[in-house]
């Protein structure tokens, strides 16, 4: 695999899929509702408005809320970025500190509106969500076999798919990743957001890789020696080794998935998987070592990321040459890579809700 590698070359878990079909054909075929998992307590000086939007991005809304409160950019936070080429419905913080609530009603139009709007006490930093869910619509759906089809979907329900990173993570013909190679190399990059966003797409390159030459090997599903594996519903990991063994009582839990498998987010320290497991990852990450080294020299700790992604209270239905998907999805998580595993030459566009 190069190292301009694109997704459509990562390892299937269920085989290339041999249906076609295309997403996105109009914004209402993606719509995303974030799930927070918790609500505003009611007081605080902070404002959290739940806002749904149609063909705007994130970053768009947030400058718009900025300038009716008459703040910085800096005062207004979400917990997740959401597409542009969908209908979403995401929670907004707007700091406020003993200021009167400004009429945000000027935002609102066919595209924008203000669905509820509460105090809190504490900001709404990123990634303080618990997931997504999703309503898909694949358009011109071609099943060349309908039982295999339905037998797919069936074992992703059931089983999951690679919990990849899309395409939009590295940029136009994998921009971001020569970005964060040459900002290694000694470019200096003063935009924090663009250096963010090469950081993460570095280590996001390096997570597909491991997690693809997992499954390649056939063992995206099963536990070896020096596995690293993941509490479910935490980002808490404990190492396969003699004081955690690969006995009965293991096994029964990663069968329950109470624990699952997963790859290295690259970073500092010592890689916590060990034995056959980590001769694995360190191979996959063997022609990487300037994205490594450059990782670990911005000063990023090693962590991991499940292998697999198992869309919970999954369900399709099917209406001529539409196929209707609605899941929910942990926050880090992308739909794409749901869809990926379903059908071939479907437009993505930039599935970013996390």
């Amino acid at each position: 695999m190069t190292a301009t590698s694109g997704i459509g070359e990562w390892h299937y878990l269920h085989g290339e899929p041999t249906a076609t079909g295309r997403l996105k054909t109009v914004p209402e075929d993606f719509k995303v509702r974030e799930d927070l998992g918790f609500a505003p307590c009611g007081e605080g000086e902070h404002i959290l408005l739940y806002i749904r939007k149609r063909g705007q991005n994130t970053q768009w809304i947030a400058r718009e809320l900025a300038r009716v409160a008459g703040v910085t950019q800096r005062e207004v936070t979400w917990a997740g970025l959401k597409d542009r080429h969908a209908v979403t419905e995401q929670w907004f913080g707007v700091h406020l500190p003993g200021k009167a609530e400004p009429d945000f009603s000027s935002l609102e139009n066919g595209d924008v509106q203000i669905l509820a709007r509460a105090r809190h006490n504490k900001k709404l930093k990123i990634g303080a969500l618990k997931g997504n869910w999703f309503e898909l619509v694949v358009n011109e759906l071609v099943v060349s076999d309908p039982e295999e089809f339905e037998h797919r979907l069936i074992a992703i329900q059931a089983r999951g798919v690679p919990n990849y990173y899309g395409d939009q993570r590295f940029g136009h013909h994998f921009g971001n990743l020569d970005q964060a190679r040459a900002m290694f190399n000694g470019r200096k990059i003063k935009d924090r957001n663009k250096r963010s966003m090469y950081l993460s797409a570095a280590r996001s390159y390096l997570f597909n890789l491991a997690a693809s030459q997992r499954l390649s090997a056939g063992l995206g599903e099963q536990l070896m020696a020096g596995d690293c594996l993941m509490l479910a519903g935490t980002q808490s990991f404990f190492t396969i080794n003699d004081d955690n063994p690969l006995d009965d009582a293991l096994q029964a839990r990663f069968d329950s998935g109470d624990v699952r498998l997963s790859a290295p987010m690259w970073g500092r320290g010592r890689l916590p998987s060990i034995e056959a497991a980590a001769e694995l990852e360190l191979a996959a990450l063997s022609e990487q070592k300037d994205l490594c080294d450059g990782l670990e020299n911005q000063g990023l700790k090693q962590e991991r990321r499940p292998l697999l992604l198992k869309p919970q209270e999954m369900s399709w239905q099917f209406n001529g040459d539409r196929l209707s998907l609605s899941f929910w999805l942990p926050a880090g998580s992308y739909a794409t890579s749901v869809v990926r595993e379903l059908v071939k030459e479907a437009e993505l566009h930039e599935d970013i809700s996390e």
